[in-house]
């Protein structure tokens, strides 16, 4: 069963996410980044080229020739994942496809919107059974 990890009161929600993309690829993990929305992957993608001053997050988008050997996959659905091993959720909804990686992560914000949509998420995965882990990272 997916082990799924919610990680609460983000300042910046894409920031965090670069941080968990880069700490997977610096574990030799191999992550893929999901949403629906091509602003956000965009965005995302952007940060991940100027995350750290002293380091590169290899990355790619999930049609490309080399995301089988790329750590980080940016994808806007599942066709054609390379693999199903950790699955980062930058959508609004649960991804329709989550239960089929080994780890689920969730980034939330501090803002109550965004909160709320983890909140029904959080409730989605808990009525299916799915142990959920919560992280506070900031302040509440």
């Amino acid at each position: 069963m997916t082990r799924i990890d919610f990680y609460h009161y983000a300042d910046d929600k894409l920031r965090y996410a670069c941080r968990l993309a880069a700490k997977a690829a610096g574990r030799d993990s191999r992550l893929v980044v999901y949403s629906p929305q091509p602003q956000v992957l965009a965005a995302f993608d952007r940060l991940l080229w100027t995350y750290s001053a002293t380091g590169f997050v290899p990355h790619c988008r999930a049609h490309e020739a080399i995301a089988a050997e790329t750590p980080v996959v940016l994808a806007g659905g599942d066709e054609g994942l390379p693999h199903h091993d950790v699955l980062l959720n930058l959508a609004d909804e649960w991804p329709p496809f989550f239960a089929s990686f080994e780890r689920l992560l969730e980034v939330v914000g501090a803002d109550e919107e965004d909160r709320q949509r983890a909140r029904a998420r959080f409730a989605f995965y808990r009525k299916r059974g799915y142990d959920i882990n919560v992280n506070a990272i900031g302040e509440a």
